[in-house]
């Protein structure tokens, strides 16, 4: 009698999620089925959604309720608190499935090789966010002594960082940050936020809502100066052919002529201003130097030798997110990606790794919104799918889902599920309701695996 095709998903964030749905939705789902198991090496599954955005943004983790549908399916099991390769690596997937999709994103900061980005002071936005969001694997604690902070970058991420270093405490209360992160930025001293990027408004990669939530703060003067409202024939031709690029545009030109008002924190959006160094004293983070960069005609930039020392306490970079090594799949280091093609990863001969895919951030780096990460999916599974049908597949030794439980009951691993999940967040609602909060985050990661197990 056949039986259902076996696919592992390691990675249980939206683009895992979306490989499953896209696996559910297909003709293989019909008789005899997929049967999708999904690893996490967190307690709780929605990757990104839960660890890395601001806790102030409803509506982008209200995308949680469509992903919630998908693991709802009786075809898909979480195993979450599993990480790959510790407790399962490719070896151990090959014999109980037939196919395997990576989904793992990208966590970690990209470098940025300036002088003084060694200083203490100087922070990876990644681990900030990690911070405030309540990731079980960081610090409790983050230090806020810094009365004017830099950001460098000019995406999302930098504004989300911004956002939080220069809101109050009590803005953020009623969302789901978890109670040391209050506490930390009750002792925020912030005055001053400064965004950096070294090209122009037509090239910053914000996505117009986002940037416009920054004027919404009763607390937040946010500040744009009308020298650094320039544009060549490159940026023109960006604004003309990108609706989205034009709307982050004309956003910003009107906070440069508007007058400047009397909200107590300033958050200040530069732009042509490239970071070079990053200055210290008594190996501590003093301020910021930049160049004067100008367009070039092609919406590109290029020094004009003229510096600028900021007077900084804080230096936080956000040029990029970086997904780590995956050990047994082919590694490009420039990039940060498994090498592939159409989802199939690709060894160094040019063979397709049999029956090994990828999707997401780890497929083609850090870029676009959460919902691009659909057609990653889409068009891995087609190819996992095509495979499928022409034979292609390894057969697994352990196809059962039952080998999988017992694997991991052998190894002693403490592993939480799609009905812990809903514990959990049984959990975390409870925190929340005597303070009129949807929930609290639950930080620590015994505490999460304790809830999910009640």
């Amino acid at each position: 009698m056949p039986r259902p095709l076996r696919v592992a998903i390691v990675g249980a964030g939206p683009a895992g999620i979306y490989a499953a749905d896209a696996l559910l939705k297909s003709e293989t789902a019909s008789e005899p089925g997929v049967s999708i198991d999904l690893f996490e090496r967190m307690p709780a599954p929605f990757g990104l959604i839960r660890y890395g955005v601001a806790p102030d943004h409803p509506r982008i983790k209200g995308i949680v309720k469509a992903l919630h549908q998908v693991l709802d399916k009786p075809q898909i099991r979480l195993f979450g608190n599993v990480d790959y390769p510790r407790d399962i690596d490719l070896d151990d997937l090959r014999a109980f499935y037939d196919a395997i999709v990576f989904s793992t994103g990208a966590t970690a900061d990209r470098a940025l090789d300036i002088p003084g980005i060694e200083l203490d002071g100087s922070y990876g936005a990644a681990d900030f966010v990690s911070w405030y969001d309540g990731h079980p694997d960081v610090p409790r604690t983050w230090p806020l002594e810094a009365e004017k902070v830099a950001v460098l970058g000019v995406g999302n991420v930098a504004l989300d960082v911004a956002r939080v270093l220069a809101k109050t405490a009590d803005e953020l209360l009623p969302t789901e940050i978890p109670a040391n992160v209050h506490e930390g930025l009750k002792a925020n001293k912030a005055l001053e936020v400064h965004v950096f990027g070294r090209r122009g408004p037509a090239q910053a990669k914000f996505s117009p809502m986002e940037l416009r939530e920054l004027d919404h703060s009763p607390s937040i003067e946010v500040i744009v100066n009308p020298e650094d409202i320039d544009y060549d024939e490159g940026s023109i031709a960006a604004r003309r052919s990108e609706k989205q690029t034009d709307m982050v545009a004309k956003t910003l030109e009107n906070w440069a002529i508007r007058d400047e008002g009397d909200r107590p924190h300033k958050l200040f959006l530069h732009f042509f201003e490239s970071p070079t160094e990053i200055l210290g004293e008594d190996g501590r983070v003093v301020g910021l130097r930049t160049e004067r960069t100008e367009l070039d005609g092609t919406g590109n930039v290029k020094g004009t030798g003229k510096f600028t020392d900021w007077d900084l306490g804080a230096v936080y970079r956000a040029v990029g997110y970086l997904s780590d090594e995956l050990p047994k799949l082919p590694w490009d280091i420039k990039s940060g990606t498994v090498p592939d093609e159409g989802g199939r990863v690709i060894q160094e001969s040019g063979e397709h790794l049999q029956s090994t895919y990828v999707t997401g951030w780890i497929r083609r780096g850090p870029v676009g919104l959460i919902g691009h990460t659909k057609g990653d999916a889409n068009e891995a599974i087609a190819n996992l799918l095509a495979d499928h049908a022409e034979g292609r597949l390894q057969t697994p030794i352990s196809p059962t889902p039952e080998a999988v439980e017992e694997f991991l009951g052998e190894r002693g691993i403490r592993y939480t599920t799609w009905d812990g999940w809903y514990k959990l967040d049984a959990a975390e609602k409870a925190l929340g309701e005597p303070h009129g909060r949807e929930r609290v985050k639950i930080v620590e990661r015994a505490e999460m695996l304790d809830a999910s197990e009640a």
